[in-house]
């Protein structure tokens, strides 16, 4: 069955676009063909390299990590990125990263990867240690695939044996004709657009977050940290309205509203204007009305990095590159991970793209073995999300959140939100397909993936009569 949340998800970068004004473009997708690809082991001179890794985020940092546990790292692989510094755990700019400069804020090096997942801290002279170069700063802007090579903004040009895309995403972006480029107006998909975001924030007094989604409800709860006024605005009913069912998105909603925060739901962005000194002074909704701000930060969906790999083969669909279940793309050699990788979602049997580190880690794993090994199994991915926030020093409530499976079918929420709170989404078959759990303990969050990947036949009218969040976590065990 397909995935409704994800469908939702892979619709996202039209939709979020055709709410704002923007345009999407996709290309034709080829077919995917089965093949062997055997990785060369002749010796390189120094403009060729073995296996190349474009793009330094999450994806990039847990693929070397895979060379190194192989042995295959040293003298071998090259990184090329446009960062200035080694690949992070990106979800951090969002959350600990805004926190106040007085409430313990996450910086580097304290969370490159894959220190998101248990592993070592690689910083810049963990690469040097296993010989891995990494060329900062240095974006690809062409790459040619009958030659094998690569051409760097610097004018490099690399000869790679192996080829593995790690792009990522991008902003979606407001007309520079709305005022998108204005002074005061900030992105995040990189630590420098949260360092920008946080020189504002110091001189800020009122902050309009654009878009209800991941970005928008994780920069409002960072900004309630710094005592401002914040007001969020976005076109859905409710907030995280592609994964939260409307009771489940009203709680959070009260919960910032507690903690100040305005929301305007329902609502279209005209323009953003500038005040006389050039920077944005007020957001212009389509209705007419008028929201004061000196920052604007904008979090309406992203768009895969595929450029200069048009030609590799792109999903028309989901968007991004077209891989198979071990993400070797249609062309012999390449490869695609993370969120730039469109996939086939074995649970689900469908085509998807997801942009979440998760899946940024395990495509990556996954990616890397099979290249170097004999490895042939198929990735088989479970969806899974999460959020943490108001997690800064003297917060009175931290949020958070898991959320794995499928989000179709009717629901059974248990729980008041004082803090827990439970939803399970049942099918037809009565089979729950989809759970979510606010403020679990370890095992409890542990007991979700067991659950939505088993999709075990529950007692629907038992799971609804549950007492407490742990009594509903037990029935749904015993169904295992």
């Amino acid at each position: 069955m397909a995935s409704a949340f994800l469908r939702r998800m892979a619709s996202s970068i039209s939709s979020s676009y055709s709410h704002y004004g923007l345009k999407h473009r996709v290309v034709g997708t080829p077919r995917i063909s089965r093949r062997s690809f055997a990785v060369s082991a002749s010796k390189f001179s120094n403009e060729n390299r073995e296996f190349v890794i474009v793009g330094g985020g999450n994806a990039a940092g847990y693929a070397a990590r895979t060379f190194v546990e192989h042995g295959l790292a040293d003298g071998r692989l090259c990184i090329v990125t446009k960062e200035a510094v080694a690949p992070y755990e990106r979800p951090a700019l969002t959350k600990g990263y805004l926190f106040p400069l007085d409430k313990k804020p996450a910086r580097l090096p304290g969370f490159h990867t894959c220190v998101g997942s248990g592993g070592d801290r690689q910083d810049p002279e963990w690469y040097q240690k296993h010989g891995i170069e990494v060329l900062y700063e240095d974006p690809v802007i062409s790459f040619d695939s009958n030659t094998q090579t690569v051409a760097t903004s610097s004018g490099k040009t690399i000869k790679y044996g192996s080829l593995i895309i790690s792009t990522g995403c991008g902003s979606a972006r407001f007309p520079e004709k709305i005022g998108g480029n204005l002074p005061g107006v900030h992105y995040i998909r990189d630590v420098a657009d949260a360092d920008s975001l946080i020189s504002s924030l110091q001189k800020s007094k009122k902050v309009v977050i654009i878009g209800g989604g991941y970005i928008g409800m994780e920069v409002a709860a960072a900004t309630t940290g710094w005592n401002l006024d914040t007001t969020v605005i976005f076109p859905e009913d409710h907030i995280m309205s592609r994964l939260f069912t409307p009771s489940i998105a009203h709680r959070y909603e009260e919960l910032y509203e507690s903690k100040g925060v305005k929301i305007m739901k329902g609502s279209l962005i005209e323009k953003l204007e500038a005040g006389a000194d050039g920077r944005v002074a007020n957001v212009i909704l389509k209705n007419g009305s008028v929201v004061e701000a000196d920052t604007v930060i904008v979090g309406i969906g992203a768009k895969p990095a595929v450029s200069p790999f048009e030609s590799v083969g792109l999903n028309t669909t989901v968007g991004g590159i077209q891989v198979d279940s071990l993400f070797r793309s249609n062309v012999p050699g390449i490869f695609a991970i993370g969120d730039v990788a469109a996939f086939p979602l074995k649970i689900y049997n469908r085509m998807t793209r997801v942009e979440h580190v998760d899946n940024a880690r395990k495509s990556a794993q996954h990616c890397v073995k099979s290249l170097l090994t004999a490895y042939t199994e198929p990735y088989d991915y479970l969806p899974y999300f999460y959020s943490r926030v108001f997690e800064y020093e003297g917060s009175t409530r931290k949020v958070w959140w898991q959320f794995y499976g499928d989000n179709v079918g009717e629901t059974v929420e248990i729980g008041n939100f004082d803090p827990k709170l439970a939803t399970f989404w049942v099918d037809s078959d009565s089979r729950l397909k989809g759970v979510f759990l606010e403020s679990g303990t370890s095992e409890e969050f542990s007991l979700l993936p067991q659950l939505a990947r088993s999709q075990p036949v529950v007692d629907k009218a038992k799971l609804k009569s549950a007492s407490s969040v742990e009594d509903a976590l037990e029935i749904a065990r015993s169904s295992l």
